[in-house]
């Protein structure tokens, strides 16, 4: 997700602009301790480094001499794996390129993708689409610095082998969608996400005929707003009742786009600053103001009342902080807006996505290294080069850029309804295997205001959770190959699952789930595959199963939201036995004035990657 607004926070940002990075060596002796600790780390990590490293190029050689896809129908896609600029390594079998949205070749209307198929055995008739958000933002940003097989992250001195790469797990493609997004190239004539999922499946049909992979399962995820995206289109590909093309197995979604502005930002921002108020060193004066503004917009009463397992009831139409006609009160539209603001203030490098972010900005490939645009002079956009654009078959002739600076729906205005009202719902129910994911330091959307919204949302026949999420997420024990891709495990968050339904706290994420919490993601896509039993489960790592785990139990969930208030988290952390608490979720989805709620995609959610 990415902010596409440049203008808005250009006054309080002009110190940012002027950032520099410094590095140094660090040692714990200049604290006057011992570096023995770090010593035997680095030593683990460069050991690592030379043994799984040459297993890794060894396996990516079987893949260079015996590709999987390659025939006459593929050979213009296909992608030298060693011809990758900047890239030392050979990245395996991909194909990359461009296919129409309809059976005519002479479409001028086409989408880009970037194929990287796996050599998992048991990925031999599966495929996992990706797809980032915007709307018009780019899905190479997931590639290249989420779960691709090379990542490129913000501050990094040369690309590498990314250790939790989905393509490990499935076959996996990402596609930048709509037209006008990244090298995506047509006319603009999307009104809605229906529209969108037309053309999408139009593609679809093309690549699967390409690929040969008719009745291949299919997994559909993404984040940000490809909570409008991936629904809607899952939800198209549902109703075709055609499993030749579009046999939907599963849907995962991160910190996802899939209610009202109000309810995903709005109404949980206070809470989630009283939360985390070491990051949000406010005044006094600025602090009392929002708590004030806070309770005049009715927006904590509200929290209190449907933040609750099960759901208190349905949602009302108009909502806290409304007019009657559902529009947003000015002062309590401004909230949030003033938030993020006196954050930059107090910290320039302030990270909307990742609150725990502070300065110096980092260099970015792709020229986003948090809350604003950022490229120190002589930088250059990754995939705006030639010689990458050549090398992956990319229109010469289309000016990239991460989001989009033209709009990908007619006039920016998508007319749909948010996708947990119908779309969404209609994946769980017929595919019994959705996932949504949150990072908790994300305050681009809010975790508490996505559980909000699930419980506003009927599927199984009931609506919301029934039991408040306390289990926990547990990422295996593993042997990290390499300190450029290093990753955590252990306890990581809090899930819970209800008829077909999962969702799940990442506790040291923000909003790009697989770029912060790599190995979290990872566990995530096995579960879906239907690789292990649950989230909690101990078992290894499918794919790094010489691990010992612990066994016996490994206690409750640990991600702070899903609570109104900081006394009720407390409160349902003791509770050890999972018992309902006063503590929990609820969704308000206004129908009245739909047309103002989807100023979303211009304000807040044209912003999202």
């Amino acid at each position: 997700m990415r902010w596409t607004n440049k203008n808005i926070w250009q006054p309080v940002l002009l110190t940012a602009a002027a950032a520099s990075v410094a590095s140094a060596a660090r040692s714990l002796r200049h604290v006057g301790k011992s570096d023995d600790l770090l010593s035997s780390l680095y030593d683990r990590a460069s050991i690592f480094d030379e043994m799984i490293y040459s297993e890794a190029d060894e396996d990516l050689g079987k893949r260079a001499t015996s590709p999987q896809f390659l025939n006459s129908n593929t050979s213009s896609f296909a992608v030298n794996g060693t011809g990758i600029p900047d890239v030392d390594f050979d990245i395996g079998e991909s194909y990359a390129g461009s296919l129409p949205l309809s059976s005519s070749p002479n479409d001028p209307n086409k989408l880009f993708f970037w194929f990287f198929p796996s050599t998992n055995p048991s990925a031999s008739k599966e495929i996992v689409i990706w797809l980032n958000g915007g709307p018009g933002c780019s899905s190479l940003e997931g590639m290249v610095q989420e779960n691709g097989p090379f990542i490129w992250q913000s501050g990094t001195f040369l690309p590498v082998k990314n250790n939790w790469a989905w393509n490990k797990l499935s076959n996996i493609v990402y596609i930048e969608q709509p037209v006008g997004t990244g090298f995506s190239v047509g006319t603009v004539t999307a009104t809605s996400e229906e529209d969108v999922a037309q053309q999408f499946l139009g593609f679809w049909k093309n690549f699967v005929n390409t690929f040969s992979l008719q009745g291949y399962k299919v997994y559909v995820t993404g984040e940000s707003y490809a909570g409008m995206y991936c629904p809607y289109i899952a939800s198209a590909m549902v109703d075709t009742n055609d499993t030749t093309y579009y046999n939907v197995s599963g849907m995962l979604i991160y910190d996802p786009v899939i209610g009202q502005n109000d309810v995903q930002d709005n109404i949980p921002a206070v809470t989630f600053v009283d939360y985390w108020t070491g990051l949000f060193p406010f005044n006094d004066s600025f602090v009392a103001d929002i708590h004030s503004r806070d309770s005049s917009c009715g927006y904590t009463d509200y929290l209190n009342k449907y933040l609750v397992y099960p759901p208190a009831g349905q949602q009302p139409n108009v909502i806290a902080g409304q007019n009657p006609n559902g529009t947003t009160k000015p002062d309590c539209a401004a909230l949030y807006f003033d938030i993020v603001s006196a954050a930059l203030q107090v910290n320039p490098c302030w990270d909307i996505y990742q609150v725990a972010t502070t300065c110096p900005l980092l260099w970015d490939i792709l020229g986003f290294p948090g809350t604003i645009e950022y490229s120190p002079a002589g930088a250059n956009i990754y995939f705006e080069r030639q010689d990458v654009k050549k090398a992956i078959h990319a229109p010469l002739n289309v000016t990239w850029s991460e989001c989009s600076n033209g709009n990908v729906f007619v006039d920016g205005n998508d007319n749909s309804l948010p996708s947990s009202i119908h779309a969404l719902p209609n994946v769980i129910d017929h595919t019994k295997n959705v996932i949504i994911g949150h990072g908790a330091l994300d305050f681009v959307l809010i975790a508490n205001g996505t559980l909000l919204t699930i419980q506003n949302m009927t599927w199984g026949g009931k609506l919301g959770f029934q039991s408040p999420p306390t289990e926990p997420l547990y990422v295996p024990l593993h042997d990290d190959p390499s300190l450029s891709s290093v990753a955590g495990s252990g306890v990581m968050g809090t899930v819970h699952s209800e008829r077909g339904l999962t969702y799940v706290g990442v506790s040291l994420s923000g909003h790009m789930v697989p770029q912060y919490a790599p190995s979290a993601a990872y566990r995530h896509l096995e579960f879906l595959l239907g690789r292990v039993p649950s989230l909690s489960s101990t078992e290894s790592f499918t794919t790094d199963k010489n691990v010992t785990q612990p066994a016996g139990s490994i206690g409750n969930g640990n991600a702070p939201q899903g609570y109104a208030d900081v006394n009720n988290i407390t409160a349902a952390t003791n509770n050890n036995t999972g018992s309902k608490t006063s503590s929990a979720v609820g969704s308000g989805i206004s129908l009245v004035g739909f047309v103002g709620l989807m100023a979303l995609p211009l304000s807040i959610a044209a912003m999202l990657l």
